[in-house]
Protein backbone atom coordinates (compact mmCIF):
# COMPACT_ATOMS: atom_id res chain seq x y z
CA UNK A 1 0.00 0.00 0.00
CA UNK A 2 1.03 3.69 -0.75
CA UNK A 3 0.05 6.03 1.62
CA UNK A 4 0.07 10.12 1.23
CA UNK A 5 3.96 10.64 2.98
CA UNK A 6 4.08 14.60 1.94
CA UNK A 7 3.31 17.84 -0.33
CA UNK A 8 5.95 19.65 -2.16
CA UNK A 9 5.94 23.20 -3.10
CA UNK A 10 8.57 23.02 -5.90
CA UNK A 11 10.11 26.75 -6.17
CA UNK A 12 13.02 28.25 -8.17
CA UNK A 13 14.57 29.86 -4.76
CA UNK A 14 13.61 28.87 -1.17
CA UNK A 15 13.26 32.39 -0.08
CA UNK A 16 10.32 32.49 -3.02
CA UNK A 17 8.70 29.03 -1.40
CA UNK A 18 8.82 30.92 1.60
CA UNK A 19 6.93 33.62 0.85
CA UNK A 20 4.37 31.87 -1.25
CA UNK A 21 3.54 29.53 1.68
CA UNK A 22 3.01 32.83 3.77
CA UNK A 23 0.95 34.16 1.58
CA UNK A 24 -0.68 31.38 1.62
CA UNK A 25 -0.79 30.22 4.95
CA UNK A 26 0.10 32.72 7.16
CA UNK A 27 3.35 31.93 8.91
CA UNK A 28 6.68 31.24 7.81
CA UNK A 29 7.24 27.73 7.72
CA UNK A 30 11.13 26.98 9.26
CA UNK A 31 14.48 25.91 7.19
CA UNK A 32 14.78 22.17 6.83
CA UNK A 33 18.28 20.61 6.21
CA UNK A 34 20.33 20.80 3.07
CA UNK A 35 20.76 17.83 0.58
CA UNK A 36 24.37 17.61 -0.24
CA UNK A 37 23.83 14.06 -2.16
CA UNK A 38 21.02 15.72 -4.22
CA UNK A 39 21.92 19.63 -4.62
CA UNK A 40 18.99 20.98 -3.00
CA UNK A 41 17.24 22.05 0.18
CA UNK A 42 14.51 22.78 1.93
CA UNK A 43 11.88 24.36 4.32
CA UNK A 44 9.48 21.57 6.34
CA UNK A 45 6.07 21.57 8.38
CA UNK A 46 3.93 18.87 9.61
CA UNK A 47 0.49 18.70 8.98
CA UNK A 48 -0.84 16.01 11.18
CA UNK A 49 -1.35 12.25 10.92
CA UNK A 50 2.06 11.88 9.72
CA UNK A 51 1.92 13.80 6.91
CA UNK A 52 4.10 16.87 6.50
CA UNK A 53 4.85 20.20 3.99
CA UNK A 54 8.11 20.72 2.07
CA UNK A 55 8.79 23.45 0.48
CA UNK A 56 12.24 21.93 -1.83
CA UNK A 57 14.40 24.18 -3.90
CA UNK A 58 17.99 23.89 -5.90
CA UNK A 59 20.60 24.87 -3.52
CA UNK A 60 22.60 27.40 -4.75
CA UNK A 61 25.55 26.63 -2.83
CA UNK A 62 25.27 22.90 -3.32
CA UNK A 63 27.13 20.42 -5.80
CA UNK A 64 25.92 18.79 -8.99
CA UNK A 65 25.18 15.24 -7.48
CA UNK A 66 26.42 13.69 -11.01
CA UNK A 67 22.63 12.40 -11.83
CA UNK A 68 19.47 13.59 -12.44
CA UNK A 69 17.84 15.76 -9.18
CA UNK A 70 14.66 14.54 -7.64
CA UNK A 71 11.07 16.98 -8.06
CA UNK A 72 12.26 18.11 -11.81
CA UNK A 73 14.79 20.68 -9.96
CA UNK A 74 17.43 19.86 -12.29
CA UNK A 75 15.63 22.09 -15.44
CA UNK A 76 15.52 25.62 -13.40
CA UNK A 77 13.41 26.90 -16.49
CA UNK A 78 10.96 24.00 -16.51
CA UNK A 79 10.67 25.24 -12.37
CA UNK A 80 10.46 28.64 -13.10
CA UNK A 81 7.78 28.20 -16.32
CA UNK A 82 5.95 26.11 -13.49
CA UNK A 83 6.35 28.52 -10.88
CA UNK A 84 4.74 31.85 -13.20
CA UNK A 85 1.79 29.74 -14.11
CA UNK A 86 1.21 29.20 -10.51
CA UNK A 87 1.42 25.44 -10.47
CA UNK A 88 3.41 25.81 -7.11
CA UNK A 89 2.29 23.02 -4.57
CA UNK A 90 3.74 20.92 -7.69
CA UNK A 91 3.50 17.44 -6.45
CA UNK A 92 3.62 14.97 -3.46
CA UNK A 93 5.30 12.02 -2.05
CA UNK A 94 3.91 8.36 -1.06
CA UNK A 95 5.37 6.49 1.56
CA UNK A 96 5.45 2.33 1.03
CA UNK A 97 7.38 -0.34 2.50
CA UNK A 98 6.75 -2.09 -0.77
CA UNK A 99 8.76 0.21 -3.25
CA UNK A 100 10.17 -2.58 -5.65
CA UNK A 101 6.68 -4.19 -5.76
CA UNK A 102 5.64 -0.72 -7.35
CA UNK A 103 8.34 -0.40 -9.69
CA UNK A 104 8.19 -4.13 -11.26
CA UNK A 105 4.87 -2.50 -12.27
CA UNK A 106 5.40 1.61 -13.23
CA UNK A 107 8.74 1.65 -13.40
CA UNK A 108 8.60 3.98 -16.59
CA UNK A 109 6.45 6.01 -14.61
CA UNK A 110 8.31 6.21 -11.11
CA UNK A 111 12.17 5.21 -12.52
CA UNK A 112 14.41 4.15 -10.17
CA UNK A 113 14.93 2.87 -6.70
CA UNK A 114 18.20 5.27 -5.57
CA UNK A 115 19.41 5.14 -1.90
CA UNK A 116 19.75 7.45 0.34
CA UNK A 117 21.95 9.27 1.31
CA UNK A 118 24.18 7.31 -1.28
CA UNK A 119 27.22 6.56 1.28
CA UNK A 120 25.07 5.51 4.53
CA UNK A 121 21.42 4.99 3.17
CA UNK A 122 18.54 5.79 5.72
CA UNK A 123 15.91 5.91 3.03
CA UNK A 124 14.87 5.33 -0.20
CA UNK A 125 13.91 7.44 -2.75
CA UNK A 126 12.02 6.81 -6.78
CA UNK A 127 13.49 9.41 -9.33
CA UNK A 128 12.23 9.08 -13.19
CA UNK A 129 15.58 8.51 -15.47
CA UNK A 130 15.70 12.32 -16.42
CA UNK A 131 14.45 13.59 -13.12
CA UNK A 132 11.48 14.86 -14.08
CA UNK A 133 8.13 14.50 -11.60
CA UNK A 134 5.64 11.03 -12.81
CA UNK A 135 3.35 12.05 -14.69
CA UNK A 136 4.16 15.70 -14.83
CA UNK A 137 3.30 15.47 -11.04
CA UNK A 138 -0.22 13.80 -11.30
CA UNK A 139 1.24 10.60 -10.02
CA UNK A 140 3.29 10.94 -6.54
CA UNK A 141 7.49 10.03 -5.87
CA UNK A 142 7.90 7.01 -4.00
CA UNK A 143 9.39 6.89 -0.43
CA UNK A 144 10.43 4.18 1.86
CA UNK A 145 11.77 5.02 5.25
CA UNK A 146 12.45 1.51 5.88
CA UNK A 147 10.38 1.65 9.08
CA UNK A 148 11.56 4.39 10.74
CA UNK A 149 8.84 7.14 11.67
CA UNK A 150 10.96 9.01 14.27
CA UNK A 151 11.46 12.19 11.59
CA UNK A 152 8.13 13.59 11.86
CA UNK A 153 8.76 14.07 15.33
CA UNK A 154 11.48 16.58 14.94
CA UNK A 155 9.78 18.23 12.42
CA UNK A 156 7.86 21.74 13.41
CA UNK A 157 4.76 21.81 14.46
CA UNK A 158 2.49 25.35 13.82
CA UNK A 159 -0.68 23.79 14.54
CA UNK A 160 -1.39 23.54 10.73
CA UNK A 161 -3.52 20.72 9.97
CA UNK A 162 -4.25 18.80 6.14
CA UNK A 163 -7.80 19.01 5.50
CA UNK A 164 -8.50 18.29 1.94
CA UNK A 165 -6.22 17.88 -0.82
CA UNK A 166 -7.36 17.98 -4.66
CA UNK A 167 -5.50 17.63 -8.06
CA UNK A 168 -6.89 19.00 -11.08
CA UNK A 169 -6.68 16.49 -14.52
CA UNK A 170 -7.80 16.72 -17.85
CA UNK A 171 -8.47 12.59 -17.66
CA UNK A 172 -10.03 12.35 -13.88
CA UNK A 173 -11.14 8.14 -14.62
CA UNK A 174 -7.64 7.71 -15.90
CA UNK A 175 -6.09 9.13 -12.18
CA UNK A 176 -8.38 7.62 -10.13
CA UNK A 177 -7.90 4.17 -12.16
CA UNK A 178 -3.93 4.40 -11.07
CA UNK A 179 -4.90 5.54 -7.30
CA UNK A 180 -6.66 2.68 -7.09
CA UNK A 181 -4.35 -0.06 -9.17
CA UNK A 182 -1.84 1.19 -6.71
CA UNK A 183 -3.45 0.82 -3.71
CA UNK A 184 -3.15 4.39 -2.48
CA UNK A 185 -4.77 5.31 0.70
CA UNK A 186 -5.88 9.02 1.19
CA UNK A 187 -5.04 10.58 -2.48
CA UNK A 188 -6.04 13.32 -3.79
CA UNK A 189 -9.25 13.88 -4.83
CA UNK A 190 -9.44 14.18 -8.45
CA UNK A 191 -10.91 17.11 -10.40
CA UNK A 192 -11.43 17.69 -14.37
CA UNK A 193 -8.82 20.79 -15.34
CA UNK A 194 -6.58 21.63 -18.35
CA UNK A 195 -3.13 20.34 -16.67
CA UNK A 196 -1.87 18.94 -13.60
CA UNK A 197 -2.61 21.59 -10.58
CA UNK A 198 -3.26 20.99 -6.77
CA UNK A 199 -4.56 22.43 -4.22
CA UNK A 200 -4.23 22.02 -0.20
CA UNK A 201 -7.48 22.83 2.17
CA UNK A 202 -5.30 23.28 5.43
CA UNK A 203 -6.54 24.68 8.50
CA UNK A 204 -4.42 26.90 10.84
CA UNK A 205 -4.54 28.59 14.21
CA UNK A 206 -5.70 31.31 11.99
CA UNK A 207 -8.45 30.25 10.47
CA UNK A 208 -8.65 28.03 6.53
CA UNK A 209 -6.43 28.66 4.49
CA UNK A 210 -5.55 27.42 0.98
CA UNK A 211 -2.85 25.89 -0.66
CA UNK A 212 -1.88 26.32 -4.46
Amino acid sequence: MLKLDHLTVIAPTLTEGVSHVRDCLGFDVPFGTRHLYMGTHNHRLQLGNSVYLEIVALDPEGIDPGRPRWFGLGDAARVRADWQEGRRLRGWVAGTEAMDHALSTHAAMFGEKVELPPENPSFSFSIPKDGSLPLDGAAPSLIDHRGNASYIATLPDLGARLVSFTLEYPDPAFIEALFRALGIDRPPTVIEGPKPRYRALIETPAGMRELT
